[in-house]
C-alpha cells in the first residue's frame, strides 16, 4: 500500500470518529447517556473479537496473552468510563463541534503531562498550549467570564482522555493491543450499564429506537475505524498521521452543522481554528522531538 492510500484510510477514520460525536448526541434523544455508552461499547468489544481471532497467536500463547491483558484492560476501562461519561453527559449541554474541539485538548495535554514523567517536551508543545488556551477561551468562555456547564464537563473529560492515552501508550507495548482494547471496552460497558441501572430507566424499546446511532458508535466508530487506523498508520508517515487524525474535530464540527444544524459565531469559529492549530503544533513538535513512530493504537475520544 502506498502513502496516498494510507493517508486516505486515516482521513476516513478521522471522518468516522468526527461524525461519531453527532451519533452520540442523536442517541440521547432516545436513551440516557450511560445506557448509550453501555450498549455501544459492548458492541465495540464484540466488533474486535473477529480481529482477535484473525490475528490470534498460533503458538498457543493466546490464553497467556489474555491473562496479561486483564488488569491493564480493567484499568484502561475505568479511565475510559470516566472520560466517556463526562463526554456523553457534556453533549447534553453543548454542541457536537464544541465537544470535539474541547475534548481534542488531550492532544496538547499528553506531552505536557509527559514532563512529569521525565519526557522531553519541545517548543512546539508550548506553542500548541498557548494557541489551544486562546482558542478555548474564544470557544467556551462567555462575556460573563464563565464557562458553560457542558463545556466544563468536556474539559474535565479531556484530562481523563490524557490519562487514557498515557496508560494505553504504556501497556500497548507490553500486552496484546487488540485484547487490551476489547477488555477496556467491555469494562467500560459494564460500568456504564451498572450506572444506568441506578440512574436511568432502561427501556429495551428505546434502545431499539436508537439503533442507528448505537450501531454507528459501536461498530463503525470502533471496529471499522480501529481497523482502518491500524492499517493506515502502518504505512503512513507519523507526521501525516498526526495531522490527519486531528481533522476529527473538523469533521465533528461539519457533521454538527450539516446534520444537527449547529451554528457557531465568529469568535467560536476563530477559537476552533486556534485550537486546531494548537493541536497540530503540539503533535508535530512532539514527533520531531521524539523522532519515533506514532503508536499503532491511539485512542479516540469520539470512538
Amino acid at each position: 500500500m502506498n502513502v496516498i492510500k494510507a493517508n486516505f484510510l486515516l482521513l476516513i477514520t478521522a471522518a468516522i470518529w468526527g461524525v461519531a460525536f453527532v451519533a452520540q448526541r442523536v442517541g440521547m434523544d432516545y436513551v440516557g447517556p450511560y445506557t448509550f455508552n453501555g450498549v455501544r461499547f459492548f458492541l465495540g468489544s464484540l466488533s474486535l473479537v473477529p480481529l482477535i481471532i484473525f490475528f490470534r497467536n498460533d503458538s498457543g500463547n493466546s490464553r497467556t496473552e489474555l491473562k496479561s491483558a486483564v488488569l491493564p484492560g480493567l484499568l484502561a476501562g475505568l479511565i475510559l468510563f470516566s472520560g466517556v461519561s463526562l463526554q456523553q453527559v457534556g453533549l447534553i449541554y453543548t454542541t457536537a463541534g464544541k465537544a470535539a474541539f474541547v475534548t481534542g485538548l488531550y492532544v496538547v495535554l499528553v506531552p505536557v503531562v509527559g514532563i512529569f514523567l521525565r519526557q522531553v517536551t519541545g517548543k512546539g508543545t508550548w506553542v500548541g498550549c498557548a494557541l489551544a488556551a486562546s482558542g478555548l477561551y474564544l470557544l467556551c468562555v462567555k462575556e460573563s467570564m464563565t464557562i458553560q456547564y457542558g463545556d466544563m464537563l468536556e474539559l474535565i473529560g479531556a484530562l481523563f482522555w490524557t490519562c487514557h492515552i498515557l496508560v494505553i501508550g504504556y501497556f500497548s507495548r507490553r500486552v496484546d493491543v487488540l485484547m487490551l482494547s476489547c477488555l477496556q471496552f467491555l469494562t467500560c460497558s459494564i460500568l456504564s450499564m451498572a450506572t444506568a441501572a441506578v440512574t436511568e430507566n432502561i427501556v429495551w424499546a428505546d434502545i431499539l429506537a436508537a439503533y442507528i446511532p448505537i450501531l454507528y458508535g459501536g461498530i463503525c466508530s470502533t471496529g471499522i475505524a480501529y481497523t482502518l487506523q491500524a492499517i493506515g498508520q502502518k504505512y503512513a508517515p507519523p507526521a501525516h498521521a498526526a495531522i490527519i487524525m486531528s481533522m476529527e474535530t473538523v469533521f465533528a464540527a461539519l457533521g454538527g452543522y450539516l446534520l444537527l444544524d449547529e451554528r457557531m459565531g465568529g469568535p467560536e469559529i476563530m477559537g476552533c481554528v486556534l485550537m486546531l492549530s494548537g493541536m497540530l503544533a503540539a503533535q508535530i513538535g512532539s514527533l520531531r522531538q521524539s523522532k519515533a513512530r506514532v503508536p499503532d493504537y491511539q485512542s479516540s475520544p469520539g470512538a
